[in-house]
C-alpha cells in the first residue's frame, strides 16, 4: 500500500506539467493505485517505473524530467515516505506487545548437544506478579533450561493492557524461548480468541525437537475441543508416533484429581474422549493447569501433571498439593522426568 501510493507521489513530482496527482490516493485497485484490495505490484513497477502505463501517461522522456528534480523536492519525497512508514511501524508496535509470538519462539528453539532436553513448565501466573517474577528469576538462574512453557492463564482477563503487562514482565528473562498454551482467562471480553491470536498466533499448534513431539491443545472452547481442532489433533498424534516422546500441553485438566464434588475440569464426556485418544496414540505425558495446585497421576493409563502454581490464588492449604511452583522437565531416551521446583514467597508457600 505504501509503495503503491509512493509511486503515485513520485509520478506527480516527476512531471512539472501535472499540478494534481493523476488520480486520488486509494481511488482504484490494480497497479496504478494503492488500496487494501490491490494485487501485488509487478516486477518493474518500483523505483524506475519501467512499464508501459507510466510511459503512456508521461511519455518516453519522463526519465529525463525525473533526473532534473531539485534536491529539495527529493528531500520532501524521502521525508514523506519515512513519515508514512514510520507511523505505520509505530502504530503496530503501540497496538500489540507482540505479533505471532509462539511461531517466532518455535523458530528460536535449539536442541542442545547430547541426548538430554530440559525445559520448564508452569501455569496460572495471573494475578500475582511478585510470585511470577520469582519464578522467572529462578528459571533464569538455571542454565540447563532450554525453554519454558506456560499452560495458560497468563492474565486475569485477555485485554490489551494486561497482555502488555505480561510481556513487560517476561521480556527481561527471555534469553530462552517462552511458549504458551491458551487458558480460559486469556480469552477476550466476549470470550473470544481474536486478540490472543493476534498476539500469540494459532491457539493450537505442534512442533518437534530432536526425538520429541510437542502438541499444544486449545481446550477452553465451549465444549473443550471443537471438531475442527479434533481432526487436527488426530493428525498430529498420528504423526507423533515415530518420535520417542509425545507430549501434550493444555490448560483445563481432563479430570479433577481432587474427586468428590470438585469438577474444575473438562466436561466428563470430553475428558473421557480425550483420554481414550491419548491412550490410543501412546501419549507419553500430559501437562495441564487451571487447578491452582500440584497434582500428578494417570488418566486412562497416561501420565499427567497439573501445574497451576505460578501465581494465581491457591485452591487449598494441603502442603502436598497447594504451593507455588514450576516444573523442571527432562527428556532422555524416551523417558520423562518431572522435578517440582518450589517458589519461595513471603507467605511461606
Amino acid at each position: 500500500m505504501v509503495i503503491a501510493n509512493a509511486k503515485s507521489f513520485f509520478r506527480y513530482c516527476a512531471c512539472r506539467k501535472n499540478l494534481n496527482p493523476p488520480y486520488p490516493p486509494f481511488s482504484k485497485g490494480g497497479n496504478l493505485a494503492g488500496s487494501f484490495e490491490s494485487p501485488p505490484l509487478k516486477k518493474g513497477d518500483l523505483g524506475g517505473f519501467k512499464n508501459q502505463q507510466t510511459e503512456r501517461i508521461y511519455g518516453k522522456g519522463y526519465k529525463t524530467r525525473f533526473l532534473r528534480l531539485s534536491a529539495a523536492r527529493l528531500c520532501l519525497i524521502i521525508w514523506w515516505l519515512l513519515a508514512w512508514t514510520g507511523a505505520g511501524l509505530a502504530a503496530d508496535s503501540a497496538a500489540l506487545p507482540a505479533k505471532d509470538w509462539n511461531p517466532r519462539q518455535v523458530e528460536r528453539l535449539q536442541a542442545p548437544a547430547g541426548g538430554k532436553l530440559t525445559f520448564a513448565v508452569l501455569g496460572d501466573s495471573r494475578s500475582n506478579p511478585p510470585v511470577f517474577e520469582q519464578a522467572l528469576k529462578d528459571m533464569a538462574r538455571d542454565p540447563s533450561l532450554t525453554f519454558a512453557i506456560v499452560v495458560g492463564d497468563m492474565v486475569e482477563q485477555g485485554t490489551l493492557a494486561q497482555f502488555d503487562e505480561f510481556f513487560k514482565q517476561i521480556r527481561p528473562y527471555i534469553r530462552m524461548p517462552f511458549l504458551t498454551a491458551v487458558g480460559n482467562h486469556d480469552l477476550g471480553k466476549n470470550q473470544d480468541l481474536t486478540l490472543y491470536r493476534e498476539i500469540f498466533g494459532p491457539d493450537y499448534y505442534a512442533f518437534q525437537l530432536k526425538d520429541n513431539y510437542f502438541i499444544f491443545v486449545n481446550d477452553v472452547e465451549p465444549n473443550g475441543v471443537g471438531e475442527v481442532q479434533w481432526l487436527w489433533l488426530e493428525k498430529e498424534l498420528k504423526r507423533s508416533r515415530s518420535y520417542k516422546t509425545r507430549l501434550v500441553f493444555l490448560h483445563t485438566p481432563l479430570f479433577d484429581p481432587r474427586g468428590g464434588d470438585k469438577h474444575h475440569c473438562l466436561p466428563e464426556a470430553t475428558g473421557r474422549r480425550l483420554a481414550a485418544l491419548f491412550r490410543q496414540y501412546h501419549v507419553t505425558h500430559i501437562f495441564a493447569g487451571h487447578i491452582h495446585s500440584y497434582f500428578s497421576g494417570h488418566w486412562d493409563g497416561v501420565p499427567f501433571t497439573i501445574t497451576g502454581g505460578a501465581g494465581a490464588p491457591l485452591y487449598g492449604t494441603d502442603p502436598k498439593h497447594f504451593f507455588y511452583h514450576y516444573l523442571k522437565v527432562t527428556l532422555q531416551a524416551g523417558e520423562v522426568q518431572v522435578e517440582v521446583q518450589r517458589i519461595k514467597t513471603a507467605g511461606g508457600h
